[in-house]
């Protein structure tokens, strides 16, 4: 474990601290290598500080062009470079599209997200896009794509047509990646990203766990993220989804507390970004889940499918929420964000009983930060 001690520069200056994106690897390394309910205990505080502890955000996620990518991706059954028995399939009609969003936004989803197996998008099929943000915008629901890599026009299109979020995976850390796809460069993906956010559309990006990688490629990962001018306001946390017929198809599964710590380090070092519990779900039991929303996850996909591969049906999902007490995010809270409100702080109307979700307690942290020192550092 490292031994950076808090500076003062460093130490909070109110219950709220503000954002970094200066991390350094010893302090994220650190926050790999505490002990587990310390570092869950520090997740959790920061959780609550910008968000309702007992509201998850819901998606759709639901796929507008299926297989034939040219990519080489070693975890994706969508290349056509891999015998996976996935049939491909043309782009859907546009109508079918919002057909689909409307089921969404009946299932409980606030946003609906598209995905098209593709390298980036051809100009004869961005019309096409363009029409399917517009419906579902009409409809209500935030809106979400990824496409592939994005150049400055094409962002700006999908701006302009009103796309809220673009979701663009950096997938491992840079010194991992080679290991993992040839055909695009980190360097691509990050520019991407840059395109997205000039356009002025909210970033949705993270990566996958579990593609053998070590635990120094997860921090690598979360650095990269967190050091950027802004953080991403999504942030998926895959689990490998082991599919017959790719390059990773008998890896060995990840260690369930790995996969619950990279959670919870994404929370503290992002902590107004929404960490999505996101592909591997259906591997997990209930107790997993449990886990990982109080390490901070906070934003999950109903549905049968992730694109691809199976995902815990919506209704095993509300089931769950009722039993752990969690109640879908309402859009009004993604607005509240939007404006910048703090949407933790909400009050919780039930029953005529106000709940006030406090940032965090006082004595709680000076407790924490004695015990592991690390901690003013961590959450600053």
């Amino acid at each position: 474990m490292s031994s950076a001690k808090p500076s003062s520069s460093n130490a909070p200056s109110s219950n709220v601290p503000s954002l970094r994106h200066d991390w350094m690897r010893d302090e994220v390394s650190a926050l790999f290598a505490l002990p587990f309910n310390d570092l869950l205990f520090q997740a959790q505080t920061v959780h609550r500080q910008h968000f309702n502890p007992n509201q998850v955000q819901v998606s759709t996620l639901c796929s507008i062009k299926t297989g034939a990518c040219p990519e080489d991706c070693k975890y994706c059954p969508q290349s056509a470079r891999y015998d996976t028995g996935l049939e491909k399939e043309k782009l859907m009609q546009v109508d079918a599209v919002i057909e689909e969003a409307k089921a969404a936004k009946s299932s409980g989803a606030t946003r609906f997200c598209m995905g098209a197996a593709w390298r980036s998008p051809k100009n004869k099929d961005l019309p096409y896009v363009v029409e399917m943000v517009k419906g579902v915008k009409a409809l209500g629901l935030e809106t979400c794509m990824t496409l592939g890599m994005l150049d400055d026009k094409q962002s700006s299109e999908l701006a302009a047509a009103g796309l809220d979020y673009y979701n663009h995976n950096l997938d491992t850390s840079k010194e991992y990646y080679g290991d993992i796809i040839t055909t695009r460069t980190y360097d691509d993906r990050l520019n991407t990203l840059q395109n997205v956010r000039d356009a002025g559309m909210k970033v949705c990006s993270g990566g996958i766990v579990g593609m053998g990688e070590g635990e120094q490629d997860r921090v690598g990962l979360l650095i990269q993220l967190a050091n950027m001018p802004a953080h991403p306001e999504s942030v998926p946390i895959n689990m490998l989804v082991r599919v017959e017929g790719t390059p990773f198809e008998a890896l060995d599964d990840l260690d369930s507390f790995d996969f619950i710590r990279t959670i919870a380090v994404a929370r503290i070092i992002m902590p107004k970004s929404h960490v999505r519990l996101s592909a591997g779900r259906e591997e997990m039991n209930e107790q997993m889940q449990a886990m990982a929303f109080f390490a901070g996850a906070n934003s999950i996909f109903y549905g049968e499918k992730l694109l691809t591969t199976a995902n815990p049906e919506a209704d095993k999902d509300k089931q769950l929420f009722k039993r752990l007490g969690i109640e879908p995010e309402p859009y009004s809270a993604v607005e509240d964000r939007r404006e910048g409100g703090n949407a933790s702080a909400v009050s919780n109307v039930s029953n005529g009983a106000v709940e006030i979700f406090e940032p965090t307690a006082k004595e709680a942290i000076q407790q924490t930060a004695q015990a592991t020192p690390l901690f003013y550092n961590a959450v600053s």
